[in-house]
């Protein structure tokens, strides 16, 4: 017999053998997945338990059964690859949160929105980090370098608002549910983008020059990550509009939109930029132009769609978080006893706690400033201030990801340090979502009762709606322009925010819209 067939067969065999024992772990969890599902939905009604806490508990007593089983050697049924979170997982769900966003709140709310999710993320990762590095070594945890505590600073910052937004609804709580769920996603981009910034501070280069470079990157990638986004919506809106795809086949509508918001995700990662913020604005914009160009079979399969896969993909990352809280070689590699690791874990709770405040109230009095008005629906009320803080407070997926890729080599770690730093992520991520997120229901009931809630819907209109646009007019003269100028420029000055919105709207409607498509008049909604 050949020498050279039977090694390939034997190379076949291997192969074959490999595959199927991959099979089988993939085959438990997908139907893991589905007991997840039916249990979540018995639970549904239920005052304290949301899809999240469901999949983390039901994930605990599953890898308890595997570490059982096992022999205490694995709690897991897969191997967790930060690189299979970032490729595969999150852009449906960044996607989703982009397409189904309330666009007409969204942009009105966008100035408090980048309030929280920007400026919010560099108070409390300063907090976070700054706590750490002056706590840990008083608590007995040595040996992170300045760019760790940086890192760690990025990844209790990131925030998960699943829980919240669960119980509120955005025709009750329009307002509310805007800046909770526009600040989650911006939030998420941010933390990923500063996260990789940070990642190449070392102790030399830590001043005010490394400072500043930190923001300006944080500025280049930010604006070029969303004009990349814009960009993708956009192209694949005019695609849409002027080839027709719906005359012939709806299944090409639906594919086009997903391959390139996908494209533009994976564009941004290629050229190491923001892929989060990439596909959430190509999200914004395919809703906001592609959704209007497609056939009504079209329009309702991807809102189920899109909705279905951010939903898998958010209930797998749970799922394992559970399971992986019980991984024995990660714990028994943590190099802290137990009383100083119940230290580390509470001082971690306590900087999240203050760096949420010490950002969400002085920001909401200043996004009430911008926000000035006569109608009370704009108002960022206590109340509101203290579900905004309450909703930042648990922390998930991307936590997850950003410790798995700074401490660990694909999902494998070997250093007792590390291995503390995962436990530590793991437990607070635990924590937070189950605590926290069984106590969010009773909270919004008691501090928005349903006639608050309803009384917050937006009641009246500006009297002065029909703001002229241009500012300035050719077929007028000097003084009708200088008058009207001067009118402009006064409202702007008092109503900044509502002025810009209005500017915006009419611009679209003149110009976007005859090009990309769009329902006119929509006012963004």
């Amino acid at each position: 017999m050949d020498p050279n067939t039977t090694t390939s067969s034997l190379a076949n065999a291997i192969n074959l053998n490999t595959a199927h024992r991959q099979v089988i772990p993939l085959t438990l969890f997908v139907a893991v997945l589905c007991l997840c599902l039916v249990i979540g939905h018995l639970l549904n009604e239920n005052r304290w338990v949301n899809e999240s806490i469901t999949a983390i508990i039901i994930g605990c007593v599953v890898g308890t059964i595997i570490l059982c089983t096992s022999k205490w050697k694995s709690s897991q049924l897969l191997r967790f690859d930060e690189e299979l979170f970032f490729i595969y997982l999150l852009p449906p769900i960044i996607f989703n949160a982009g397409f189904s966003v309330k666009k007409k709140q969204f942009f009105h709310n966008f100035f408090p929105i980048m309030l929280f999710g920007v400026i919010g993320v560099f108070i409390s990762t300063s907090i976070v980090a700054a706590g750490c590095w002056w706590l840990f070594p008083k608590l007995g945890f040595k040996g992170l370098t300045i760019s760790e505590y940086l890192s760690i600073g990025t990844i209790f910052s990131s925030t998960d608002t699943v829980c919240t937004l669960q119980v509120l609804h955005q025709d009750e709580t329009p307002l509310l549910y805007s800046l909770v769920f526009g600040e989650g996603v911006v939030n998420d981009a941010t933390s990923v983008v500063l996260f990789n910034a940070v990642r190449k501070i070392t102790a030399n280069t830590l001043g005010v020059k490394a400072a500043l470079r930190i923001v300006l990157d944080f500025l280049y990638l930010f604006s070029t990550s969303t004009l990349l986004g814009v960009t993708a919506g956009l192209l694949a809106s005019y695609i849409l509009r002027g080839l027709g795809f719906g005359r012939h086949s709806s299944v090409r509508e639906i594919s086009l939109m997903i391959l390139i918001a996908y494209l533009s995700y994976m564009l941004a990662e290629l050229f190491e930029l923001s892929g989060i913020l990439t596909v959430f604005f190509s999200g914004v914009l395919m809703s906001h132009y592609a959704w209007h160009n497609v056939t009504e079979s079209s329009r309702v399969t991807t809102k189920h769609a899109f909705a279905a896969m951010s939903f898998i993909a958010e209930t797998f990352i749970f799922l394992y978080v559970g399971m992986d809280a019980l991984d024995y070689e990660k714990w028994k590699m943590s190099i802290l006893s137990f009383w100083t690791s119940i230290g580390i874990y509470s001082t971690v709770m306590f900087l999240i706690l203050l760096g949420r405040a010490a950002f969400v109230f002085p920001l909401s009095l200043i996004a009430n400033y911008l926000h000035r008005s006569d109608d009370p629906s704009s108002k960022i009320t206590g109340q509101h201030q203290v579900v905004i803080w309450w909703a930042g407070l648990m922390r998930g997926a991307v936590s997850v990801a950003l410790a798995f890729k700074q401490f660990t080599l694909s999902g494998v770690t070997l250093d007792p340090i590390n291995a503390t730093m995962i436990t530590t992520t793991t437990v607070i991520v635990l924590f937070s979502t189950v605590v926290f997120g069984f106590l969010t229901k009773p909270l919004i009931r008691y501090l928005l009762p349903t006639n608050t809630r309803n009384a917050s819907l937006p009641r009246s209109t500006s009297p002065k709606e029909d703001i002229t646009l241009p500012l300035l007019s050719f077929e007028e003269s000097a003084s009708e322009n200088f008058s009207r100028a001067k009118e402009n420029m006064s409202m702007l000055m008092e109503r900044p925010v509502y002025t810009i919105h209005s500017y915006w709207r009419r611009f679209d409607d003149t110009y976007m819209r005859p090009i990309f498509g769009g329902a006119r008049n929509s006012n963004l909604s």
